[in-house]
């Protein structure tokens, strides 16, 4: 489960189909939904070969525009230089506010870093494999895996056997500092700004990875913090209280 973000403005989603899945669109379009409204939606591939045919059925349903690039010599990827050339155009002539990249492919890392150096927010969503340079180019990063389409047709969390644990001594410290940011004199933090700023230093954090739908189900799961709501809104502190050693 993605947070929902205050802003809701204009967003560019542009898509590899090369390195995307079409199993993933249900859930990738609600993720993308939670953090502004998509007002382009474009996919980039050739679309005579036949191992994008799976993709074919799903643009229509989703109202998703096709770019069609020839792949014009064997092993050079035509499509991205397609994205990246339409990408900066966007960037230019539109009035969006963030970028949504679906890709693998670290050749987006340079359009990635670019974009948010002209102020505008930058979401990527690929596989677990994603090199490290694109993910932390981005302003945060989601694993598709974790949209994937269940039996049922809906995006569900897929439980892995890799998951790391809640207890992981990381894990405790990214909280730790991202509480200590968000106190500002008070005894209790706001979750969703600890959120933010553990996103700052972890670009593809989120409790999915934990095998937790909610970060305030995360924190409680750690056992080192107290948590209490108030209205909709959930705080946080170290049960040890005041600053903490950041150990």
């Amino acid at each position: 489960m993605i947070d929902h973000e205050k802003n809701m403005f204009p967003l560019a989603v542009l898509i590899d189909a090369d390195n995307a899945s079409p199993k993933i669109i249900v859930g990738l379009l609600d993720a993308i939904a939670k953090l502004g409204n998509a007002t382009v939606k474009r996919i980039y591939g050739d679309w005579t070969t036949p191992h994008l045919g799976e993709w074919k059925n799903t643009l229509l349903k989703h109202a998703i525009e096709p770019i069609q690039q020839f792949s014009y010599t064997s092993g050079k990827n035509s499509t991205d230089s397609a994205m990246i050339i339409d990408a900066m155009d966007l960037l230019y002539t539109g009035p969006f506010q963030g970028f949504c990249i679906v890709s693998s492919d670290s050749d987006f890392t340079r359009l990635a870093s670019r974009i948010r150096a002209s102020g505008k927010r930058v979401y990527g969503f690929g596989e677990r494999k994603t090199p490290e340079p694109l993910r932390v180019a981005c302003d945060r990063f989601f694993y598709t895996e974790e949209l994937e389409a269940d039996g049922g047709g809906e995006p569900g969390i897929q439980q892995k056997a890799s998951e790391k644990s809640c207890k992981d001594a990381q894990l405790i410290r990214l909280f730790r500092l991202a509480i200590d940011e968000a106190l500002n004199g008070r005894e209790w933090a706001c979750l969703s700004a600890v959120g933010n700023n553990i996103r700052k230093q972890e670009a593809d954090f989120g409790p999915n990875s934990y095998g937790y739908k909610k970060l305030s189900e995360l924190a409680e799961a750690i056992g080192v913090f107290d948590i209490k709501r108030v209205d909709k809104r959930v705080f946080i502190r170290d049960s040890r209280g005041g600053k903490m050693a950041l150990v």
